[in-house]
């Protein structure tokens, strides 16, 4: 899985040299965010259920998506919330790129589900939850970034 610290090492072996300066101030940077990262992952597993329900239910209940699919809708984005936890307990993406987003787009497409959904719920778990009333400043923005990350791979 990858982190922080195993993807400069990954990428300083693969070069054939030992991790330079800058390499290891990454790795301190991600270091000196573990504490925003460790508040973020506590506060979203207390509450992703809510998170996870409250976006699907406003992106159902207003747009155009049909209510069959809403079941799956809102175990998917549950699942993708854990992996984001995972994702800021390692500080690196590598949950979501390796079990969230690497077969996301066949799943969604098998099970006949509209990926716009997915970005909508998730957009709202970013933009509506009122995140920084649990959650300090730098926490939030920890959170957001993979929210963002996510989004992203989605579209």
């Amino acid at each position: 899985m990858k982190s922080a610290v195993t993807t400069v090492l990954s990428s300083a072996d693969a070069a054939g040299r030992f991790p330079s300066i800058s390499d290891l101030e990454s790795v301190k940077g991600s270091l000196d965010r573990a504490s925003s990262r460790m508040e973020a992952a506590e506060k979203l597993a207390s509450s992703i259920d809510r998170l996870a329900s409250e976006a699907v239910d406003a992106i159902y209940d207003s747009g155009p998506y049909k209510q069959v699919n809403k079941d799956k809708c809102i175990r998917d984005i549950h699942h993708y919330l854990r992996l984001i936890n995972y994702c800021l307990v390692t500080g690196g993406t590598g949950p979501l790129d390796e079990w969230g987003i690497a077969g996301m787009r066949e799943v969604v497409r098998i099970q006949l589900l509209p990926t716009s959904a997915y970005i909508e719920a998730f957009t709202f778990i970013r933009d509506q939850s009122n995140l920084s009333t649990y959650m300090g400043q730098q926490a939030v923005a920890e959170f957001k970034s993979l929210i963002d990350y996510l989004i992203n791979a989605l579209a």
